[in-house]
């Protein structure tokens, strides 16, 4: 598989990641079977999807578990990603940067990973209580202890909706990022990125890439729309977030059918190519420094997804998919 590097620590990882998030935490949890998802991290790896990204909220504590027992036969394969900074309660997730909590969390980490040092440490979210400084400052303190290899920013709904606001997408964002560069090199930027979530084209993107910044395109996918897989009205099971989300209504659905219609098209030029593997292979067309991370519970999608590294997109084909009409949600 194609390699790319993420940002100023030149970490060198696969095309394309593994997000492992849907393996315990948001998505069917009916469907979730820790030994099927062990076999589908295995799978990603043999494929070279060699970035796993995880977080200590989802499960809580799970996800980062289920990882460990990859890991403890397999660290040398992988590029290990996790995040700090969000705290699980009954009913509430709650932000927390105070460097001690970073530092406890850290370690926590380290030990349910089994493993001596985390590639790429990314702050899940900043603490509205916390000067962002004195939280980076804190995961600095660990890359200089050896703990860490490298420092992220996570900005995955972080982006402006609100319309009329006068905000740009991701404007905050961009000023945190200022203000931490100011403390500790940023290597890597995650953020949703997709065909029916492009806003991080306008702004965000260019800035990371003026930088020599990583990008790690989450939900690159459209949280399985644009697989081309769900049926419109199926629904969700009442704890799977597509069953709060604007765009998984049966009308919206509906309407987005369109921006999968357009992926299948392209995909008919190259062979037998899927919707997404192009949806992948238009992110990995939008600079060297982007890595999709697409999540998936399941082998046969790992070794699919992994594949979209090898399609190249003509220019008929990324102006097609330009032309598509924009996603619809029930803000619209």
């Amino acid at each position: 598989m194609e390699r790319r590097t993420i940002g100023a620590a030149a970490l060198e990882v696969g095309a394309v990641g593994l997000g492992c998030m849907p393996m315990s935490w948001a998505y069917t949890t009916s469907q979730q079977d820790g030994e099927a998802s062990l076999r589908t991290v295995h799978t990603a790896l043999d494929r070279g999807m060699t970035l796993l990204d995880t977080a200590d909220m989802y499960g809580p504590f799970t996800n980062e578990l289920l990882l460990g027992r990859v890991l403890r036969r397999r660290r040398a394969d992988a590029f290990v990603s996790t995040k700090c900074g969000l705290l699980v309660g009954e009913q509430h997730i709650v932000a927390n940067g105070r460097p001690g909590y970073v530092r406890r969390a850290c370690d926590a980490s380290l030990r349910r990973l089994q493993t001596d040092v985390i590639d790429l440490y990314q702050l899940h979210r900043a603490d509205p209580e916390v000067p962002i400084e004195e939280t980076w400052g804190a995961m600095a303190e660990l890359v200089a202890a050896g703990k860490v290899r490298a420092l992220g920013l996570c900005a995955v709904g972080a982006r402006a909706r609100r319309r009329g606001s006068g905000a740009s997408p991701y404007e905050e964002t961009i000023r945190q990022l200022e203000r931490v560069q100011q403390v500790f090199p940023v290597s890597c930027v995650q953020a949703e990125l997709s065909v029916w979530s492009p806003e991080a084209l306008s702004a965000l993107l260019p800035w990371c890439e003026a930088r020599g910044i990583g990008f790690l395109a989450a939900m690159p996918l459209g949280s399985g729309f644009l697989t081309g897989t769900l049926t419109p009205g199926s629904g969700f099971e009442p704890d799977d977030a597509r069953a709060r989300h604007p765009r998984f209504t049966a009308e919206m659905m509906a309407a987005n059918q369109p921006i999968v219609a357009g992926l299948r098209r392209v995909a008919r030029r190259h062979g037998d190519a899927t919707p997404a593997q192009v949806a992948l292979a238009w992110l990995l067309a939008q600079g060297p420094h982007v890595v999709p991370v697409p999540g998936t519970k399941k082998e046969r999608w790992a070794a699919q997804n992994a594949e979209a590294a090898r399609l190249e997109l003509t220019a008929e084909d990324l102006a097609e998919i330009a032309g598509l009409p924009p996603a619809r949600g029930s803000w619209d």
